[in-house]
């Protein structure tokens, strides 16, 4: 099965006195690259947060929001009311001695511009309690995105197995053409001969090089190949685990041998199928990159 790697997931928790709420999505990345906004009361709990992530979402670029709301009117920032004080006599002192006038009305708008006049409140580590919640909400959030990023994976399982079938549609379609195109290149090699008024040559020789030359255009290797990388991904696709990589290996295989009939071709058909087989690929190539 796959999973996506782009994902939301959101949990809250409330408790006496604080809502604790927690946001986590996740986009592609080839590795996990996790960014936090959390707290200072839990700046101490950081490190066992991001394990729990790294080891529940494996990978992607992944942003985690804590908020914590209190409900008992607590604050950590408060006005530094002697300072705004000091500021405002100083202003006014000012205003007197240079002989302009005070502001006539919004002092407070003008005094919130000057250095601490926020007086911010040390924050204390959260307490057991507090950490525990905040634990379970990034559990639940985390789960959340695990049932998003499965939702999404259902949807790149059907988008890739039109994709794989349709390539292996037109794989079947070259058969046809192989015969015609042995006929052609035999052919257009006695048309040339018969130009050549005049030349002696050793006529079995010449058929065996005839022999050799059209097995290098012989394509039933690569058409094997080509069956067995597709039906490759289709397993791969269905078995558990994050499988996004080895996905994207066996693309690169499956292109190495749609490259290797388009230089083999030598017929415009052939090459028309071989275009669309590309097409289809990098379709799939797209959309491996937000495979887990």
């Amino acid at each position: 099965m796959l999973y996506s790697m782009t994902g939301f997931g959101k949990s809250v928790k409330e408790f006496p006195g604080k809502k604790i709420t927690i946001e986590i999505k996740s986009l592609n990345s080839k590795q996990a690259d996790i960014a936090t906004r959390i707290p200072a009361s839990l700046r101490q709990r950081e490190l066992d947060m991001r394990n729990v992530i790294a080891e529940k979402l494996v990978r992607g670029k992944i942003d985690l929001s804590v908020s914590i709301e209190s409900r008992s009117g607590d604050v950590s920032q408060r006005f530094n009311i002697p300072v705004m004080k000091a500021y405002k006599a100083q202003i006014q002192q000012a205003a007197a001695e240079l002989g302009i006038p005070e502001p006539e009305s919004d002092w407070f708008s003008m005094l919130m511009r000057f250095p601490d006049v926020l007086h911010v409140e040390s924050v204390a580590d959260a307490d057991e309690s507090e950490v525990n919640a905040t634990m379970e909400a990034l559990k639940e959030a985390i789960e959340a995105l695990c049932s998003y990023r499965r939702v999404e994976g259902e949807k790149l399982e059907a988008f890739f197995t039109v994709r794989v079938n349709r390539i292996a549609e037109l794989l079947g379609q070259i058969s046809k053409y192989e015969g015609e195109r042995a006929a052609r290149v035999r052919a257009r090699m006695e048309e040339g001969l018969t130009k050549l008024s005049g030349i002696d040559y050793d006529r079995s020789r010449l058929e065996q090089e005839m022999f050799f030359y059209i097995e290098k255009f012989d394509i039933n290797e690569e058409k094997q190949r080509l069956a067995q990388h597709l039906t490759y991904f289709i397993d791969t696709m269905k078995a558990p685990g994050a499988q996004g990589k080895k996905l994207g290996f066996i693309t690169q295989e499956i292109g190495r041998e749609i490259n290797t009939l388009g230089s083999k071709s030598n017929h415009s058909d052939m090459q028309r199928l071989v275009v669309q087989m590309k097409d289809e690929l990098e379709q799939m190539k797209e959309q491996v990159l937000n495979v887990l």
